[in-house]
């Protein structure tokens, strides 16, 4: 079966994978990738109200309907995703010339939504829910099977067009649009296009020729049957990849997360990072729609998934088909990079984050010391560093350093116990050890916007003032806090070990 690779919303998730996916980001730009979204399109319609009393007529609630919205549901709503993420888009769908239809024109025209009708007498397919205090009451669907006919004006119109794409997502809700996907996936294929689809019903045969199907593991189950743990997961999806011919799988989980499996790769685990959930409706378009935008940038699957992943924790925290815009979704991944505490991190997981916090414009300011015995002193001198800029990074002494410059009975507390420390403050972002005499080639390499020590130094002898300045940056000395020394504490606890020995 191979290696599984594991990656949930731990700290090593927030170091080192987000960091690259924020740093990948930074260097694609998703305005440029295009997209064409096909499949089954349909409004959906939300009336809310107060429900405050049950009706005389019937064991129901009465719903004081005070507000009605329209949004873009199926196919549609993955179009206004990817259209969210900053990507151009097509969509490609059967609707009717009726009153749902142009509703749905108009919520695509707000959105900027380029579309591409086939019409048919079947009609417009809506979904009405109708909710009260966020619950959803009851749905009524009013839909017709597409017919043959509008399905195959579908498939040339996609035939004819596909080659004009990065990638062709497919979105099948089993309402007859996609009756000839086949077509579309060989077209696809014909034209180098890598084809994601978002699939329906136990049969996946339909689907040979694509790049990534993605089910849920209800779907994957109706297919493979039960599957009593994880290993046996992959186990049967890598039978089902040989089987039709699909070159990957994401089966989406649910609370459980996702697990990518690719013909060529070891498998992928994501764990869940939804926090809250409030609605469920259309997080798999999300997902579908995010990770094609991603990958047709040029991001590779893994990273694609990680980045669906993160969107699928954020539309599912609202209410109603929604979508996740590409500054909800970096703001997400930034949250992953801000202080959660202790964490040894090496000098290039440092180095990357700082990175990564310069170019979203924040200042990164530098300080360092031994910081044994951490006392007021320390907090009060940490607190007025934070605050002359955005993230602290703190360089540590090594206990053989401190040990040079402060003698053989220090350090009292080893470094880990210091390091843990001065992460459980508030003011510190990041915390990381230094094995020299001075942080001067960590200050080089580093290289932080501003470099603060504490004490009468003059800005010129602060050790790595000069890498600061090269870079542009400012070196800055803080207030001594008078009265507050660690050696002052240790030769007050050892005079008070003295007086109780007597």
């Amino acid at each position: 079966m191979g290696y599984i690779n594991v990656i949930d919303d731990s700290l090593l998730m927030s170091r080192n994978f987000t960091l690259n996916l924020i740093q990948v980001m930074n260097s694609h730009d998703f305005s440029q990738t295009k997209i064409l979204v096909v499949g089954d399109v349909m409004l959906d319609q939300y009336w809310t109200g107060r429900a405050g009393r049950i009706s005389p007529e019937a064991p129901v609630p009465v719903v004081k309907v005070a507000d009605e919205t329209v949004r873009g549901g199926g196919a549609a709503n993955v179009a206004l995703n990817v259209a969210d993420l900053g990507a151009q888009v097509k969509l490609m769908g059967v609707i009717g010339e009726d009153s749902f239809g142009a509703q749905l024109n108009q919520v695509l025209k707000d959105a900027q939504v380029n579309a591409d009708w086939v019409f048919s007498e079947s009609g417009t397919i809506c979904k009405l829910r109708v909710l009260s205090h966020h619950q959803q009451l009851i749905r009524m669907d009013f839909e017709t099977t597409v017919p043959e006919m509008a399905a195959q004006q579908l498939a040339e119109a996609v035939e004819k067009h596909v080659m004009d794409y990065d990638v062709l997502l497919i979105s099948d809700y089993a309402k007859g649009a996609l009756q000839f996907v086949e077509r579309m996936i060989a077209a696809a294929n014909q034209a180098n296009v890598p084809v994601l689809i978002d699939p329906k019903g136990n049969d996946f045969s339909r689907y040979a020729g694509a790049t990534l199907v993605k089910p849920n593991q209800g779907e994957f189950e109706l297919i493979m049957g039960t599957c009593i743990d994880e290993a046996d997961l992959i186990e049967k999806a890598q039978r089902l990849l040989e089987q039709v011919d699909i070159e990957a799988l994401l089966v989406t989980r649910s609370e459980h997360g996702m697990v990518l499996i690719e013909r060529q790769a070891d498998p992928t685990l994501l764990k869940s990072r939804a926090q809250e959930v409030f609605d469920v409706t259309g997080a798999g378009d999300t997902v579908i729609a995010t990770l094609a935008t991603a990958f047709g940038s040029g991001l590779s699957l893994p990273k694609s998934v990680n980045l669906a992943n993160v969107a699928a924790s954020i539309v599912v925290g609202k209410v109603g088909t929604s979508t996740v815009s590409l500054a909800e979704l970096e703001e997400q991944l930034r949250l992953a990079t801000r202080h959660k505490g202790y964490a040894s991190m090496s000098e290039e997981e440092v180095l990357t984050l700082i990175q990564v916090a310069q170019q979203q414009g924040e200042k990164v300011v530098f300080t360092n010391g031994c910081f044994d015995l951490l006392h007021s002193g320390h907090v009060r001198y940490l607190n007025e560093a934070s605050r002359r800029g955005d993230r602290l990074v703190v360089a540590v002494n090594s206990d053989e350093s401190v040990r040079q410059l402060k003698g053989d009975a220090r350090p009292i507390v080893p470094l880990e116990g210091r390091m843990e420390l001065l992460s459980a403050l508030s003011c510190v972002d990041w915390v990381l050890p230094f094995s020299e005499s001075t942080p001067e080639r960590l200050i080089c390499k580093l290289k932080p916007d501003v470099l603060v020590k504490g004490g009468d130094y003059q800005p010129e002898d602060i050790a790595g003032a000069g890498c600061v300045w090269a870079s542009g940056g400012e070196v800055a000395v803080l207030s001594f806090w008078d009265g507050y020394s660690t050696t002052r504490l240790v030769d007050k606890i050892q005079a008070e070990e003295r007086h109780r020995e007597v």
